[in-house]
């Protein structure tokens, strides 16, 4: 198994990189805003549109940025290999968990998620700030993971069974079987998928322990299975990729582009 989210309790005095996260879907200004007037301090603020993602390319909602802008944003931000990284959220949000694998995407070894969010943090004691930390520049050589990176063509391998692999839809049941779709123009889900629904990992604001959850993902995935996740434009899938992770599941990529990149090429199910 491996280790990707943390309690608060676990991290308190010890020398960590904090990445906060926080952001809203309903507006995008709202992380920066939060960010602004309160974090935790020493804190770098890592914006989902700006920083985790290319909101100028047409590879679905929520494209991965080039690794010259992760790069970037790494470097700027002073970051090193050597770093403990811990990133929050509000708690129970993919954003947290977007952050993660891009990270691990980037090759960081060291990264985690507090299971709690900002408010609880804030309750627990760790000190907040308002300004904006400066850290001095730091110079990378970035040894990027590209098996946990999968893309249209590669799934379409997948879904012609030229590959072996299982992809996992990460969302709601409605919107997998085609019955509700609130934002992408076809409704449905990638031919062959599987569903697992991202919002059953938790539970009051928090992502549940890995224990309450194993059972039922095995009920759907194998752990020797390679697995694709996916969701509609990559960010909500991020947390089943984590929990993937954190319960064991050796085999495991995010599609970052996800539904809203597959069907402006290809075919889907219902």
């Amino acid at each position: 198994m491996s280790k990707v989210w943390i309690n608060a309790r676990e991290i308190e005095g010890k020398s960590v990189r904090f990445v906060d996260t926080r952001f809203s879907l309903q507006n995008s200004k709202a992380g920066k805003t939060m960010y602004s007037e309160g974090h935790l301090k020493n804190a770098v603020f890592m914006d989902l549109e700006q920083d985790m993602s290319d909101m100028t390319s047409s590879e679905g909602r929520h494209p991965l940025p080039s690794k010259e802008k992760l790069k970037y944003f790494f470097e700027s931000n002073g970051f090193l290999y050597s770093d403990q990284i811990i990133i929050y959220d509000q708690g129970g949000m993919p954003f947290a968990p977007r952050a993660y694998w891009i990270f691990k995407y980037a090759g960081f070894p060291s990264v985690f998620m507090i299971k709690e969010g900002y408010e609880k943090l804030v309750e627990y004691g760790f000190e907040v700030a308002i300004e904006k930390p400066l850290y001095k520049k730091t110079t990378m050589k970035l040894m990027w993971d590209e098996s946990i990176l999968s893309e249209r063509d590669s799934v379409k391998l997948v879904v012609d069974g030229v590959k072996d692999g299982v992809l996992l839809d990460a969302r709601s049941a409605e919107r997998y079987a085609g019955k509700f779709e609130p934002i992408d123009p076809i409704a449905g889900h990638i031919p062959t998928a599987r569903n697992f629904d991202w919002e059953q990992l938790k539970q009051n604001g928090m992502f549940i322990d890995t224990k309450d959850v194993e059972s039922h993902l095995r009920d759907v995935v194998g752990k020797q299975e390679e697995i694709t996740v996916y969701c509609g434009s990559g960010v909500t899938a991020a947390p089943l990729y984590a929990m993937l992770k954190e319960v064991g599941y050796p085999n495991v990529k995010l599609y970052v582009g996800s539904y809203s990149d597959w069907i402006k090429t290809y075919s889907i199910e219902k």
